[in-house]
C-alpha cells in the first residue's frame, strides 16, 4: 500500500511539468522575452513576424561589426594588405592579438572581426579603409542610411565599444543583417564555425562565439554574432533556415547570457512552428473598380499557418494582404494590366514590323533573282536569233 501511495505521489509531483510541456507545444501565442528589445523577420520578404520595442534606441555592442563587415566587403578591396598600427594593437576588449606593423590581408581582418569579435581588427580595418577611424565611421553611417536605408542608427566606432552616441534599433539591425546576408562573402564568414588563424604572435583556431552554432547547436542556425558591454547587456544576432523559411532574430539587452540565448531559441521555435511562405504567381490579375492590375513577378509573403488572408487592391494598384484580424501583413505595388498589354502590343508591333521586313526580303530576293534569270535567257535567245538571221543573209 505504501508503495502505491509513493508511486501516485511521484506521478502527481511530475504531472505539472508534463502539462507545461504539452501546453508549450500547442500554444501558438507569442513568446514572452527577457530581452528589452527584439525582432524576428523573414530574411527573404522582410516581413516582421515578432517585435518588442523594435524601434527603441539601444546600444548594440559588437553587433556593430555586422555593419562594419558588410560596408568593407562592398566598398573595399579584400585583397589589400593592411599594416597594423599601434592604435589598433592597443584596442580594448576582445581581440585577435594583432601586433604593431603586422601585415594582414583585409579579408582576414574581416574574418577576425566577425568570428572572434576582434576589436583590434575593427580599428585596423577602419584606419586602412577610411584613413582614420573617424572618417571610416562617418562614411559607414552614410552607407547605412543611403545604401541600406536605415534611419535610426548612428555609430561612433567600428566595433561597438560603449559610446553614449553609438546607438541603433532592433529593427535597423535586422534590416542591416537582411541586407548583409545577400552578399555571399559576408554570408560565408558570418556562418563560419571555426577558422585556422596564423598570426604574427598568435597561432590558433578561431571559434565562433555564437553558442547556437557550436556548444548548443540549434537545427537550422547558419550564422550569428554576439555582443556584450555592461551598458548594452547581452546582444545577439542570429540567422536560421528550415525548408523555405529564412529567419533573422535580433535580441538586445538581457542581464544574463543564458537569457539572450533562450529568448532567441523561443523566437526561432515560435517562428518555425507558426509561419510559412506563400506566393502570388506572376501574371495574376486583380480588379479595382474599372481598372485591372497585374503581378509582373512572383510575389512572396509570410503568413501564419492558420491565417486567413484577404486581398484588396486600391485604385492606384497597391495590393494589401490582410489577415482575419484586419492587420496588413504585406503589401505590393502592381502594374496596370492595360498598360502592360499596350506595351506588349507595341513590342509585338515592333517585332511584327521586323518580321514583315524580313519576310518581304525573303519574297523580293527570289523574285529579283528569277526575273534577272529570265532576262538573261531572253537576251541570249534574241542574240542567237540575230546571229542566225545574219547567216541566212
Amino acid at each position: 500500500m505504501k508503495t502505491r501511495i509513493c508511486f501516485l505521489m511521484i506521478i502527481l509531483a511530475f504531472s505539472p511539468l508534463f502539462m507545461n510541456v504539452t501546453l508549450a507545444e500547442s500554444d501558438p501565442s507569442e513568446p514572452s522575452l527577457a530581452s528589452e528589445a527584439a525582432i524576428m523577420i523573414d530574411a527573404e520578404t522582410g516581413d516582421v513576424l515578432y517585435e518588442k520595442n523594435a524601434g527603441a534606441s539601444m546600444y548594440p555592442a559588437s553587433l556593430t561589426k555586422i555593419a562594419t563587415a558588410i560596408y568593407v566587403i562592398e566598398t573595399a578591396n579584400l585583397d589589400d594588405t593592411v599594416t597594423v598600427s599601434g592604435n589598433a594593437r592597443q584596442a580594448e576588449g576582445s581581440s585577435v592579438f594583432l601586433e604593431e606593423d603586422e601585415q594582414v590581408a583585409l579579408e582576414k581582418l574581416v574574418q577576425g572581426l566577425l568570428i572572434n569579435s576582434g576589436n583590434d581588427a575593427g580599428v585596423a580595418i577602419a584606419e586602412h579603409v577610411g584613413g582614420s577611424v573617424e572618417q571610416f565611421v562617418s562614411d559607414m553611417n552614410g552607407y547605412l542610411q543611403n545604401k541600406i536605408g536605415v534611419q535610426d542608427t548612428h555609430f561612433e566606432n567600428p566595433h561597438g565599444l560603449f559610446d553614449s552616441d553609438h546607438v541603433t534599433t532592433a529593427q535597423d539591425l535586422a534590416t542591416i543583417t537582411e541586407y548583409a546576408i545577400r552578399n555571399e562573402t559576408f554570408r560565408d564568414i558570418f556562418g563560419t564555425v571555426e577558422l585556422e588563424w596564423d598570426g604574427k604572435s598568435w597561432d590558433t583556431t578561431l571559434l565562433t562565439h555564437h553558442k547556437l552554432m557550436r556548444e548548443m547547436p540549434y537545427e537550422g542556425v547558419n550564422g550569428g554574432k554576439t555582443g556584450f558591454v555592461s551598458q548594452s547587456g547581452h546582444t545577439l544576432a542570429t540567422t536560421a533556415k528550415r525548408d523555405d523559411l529564412n529567419l533573422i532574430v535580433i535580441t538586445l539587452n538581457t542581464n544574463l547570457q543564458e537569457e539572450v540565448y533562450q529568448d532567441t531559441i523561443n523566437l526561432l521555435d515560435y517562428g518555425f512552428a507558426n509561419f510559412k511562405q506563400s506566393v502570388i504567381e506572376e501574371g495574376t490579375t486583380f480588379a479595382a473598380g474599372n481598372e485591372e492590375y497585374e503581378a509582373t513577378e512572383t510575389l512572396t509573403y509570410t503568413q501564419k499557418l492558420d491565417e486567413q488572408v484577404s486581398e484588396e487592391v486600391s485604385d492606384d494598384g497597391l495590393l494589401k494582404l490582410t489577415n482575419q484580424d484586419g492587420q496588413v501583413i504585406s503589401s505590393f505595388k502592381l502594374e496596370d494590366a492595360d498598360q502592360e498589354t499596350s506595351e506588349k502590343s507595341a513590342e509585338n508591333d515592333v517585332k511584327g514590323d521586323s518580321l514583315l521586313g524580313s519576310n518581304s526580303l525573303r519574297i523580293v530576293i527570289p523574285f529579283v533573282v528569277v526575273t534577272i534569270g529570265i532576262l538573261i535567257i531572253v537576251c541570249r535567245w534574241r542574240r542567237k536569233q540575230r546571229q542566225e538571221k545574219r547567216i541566212f543573209m
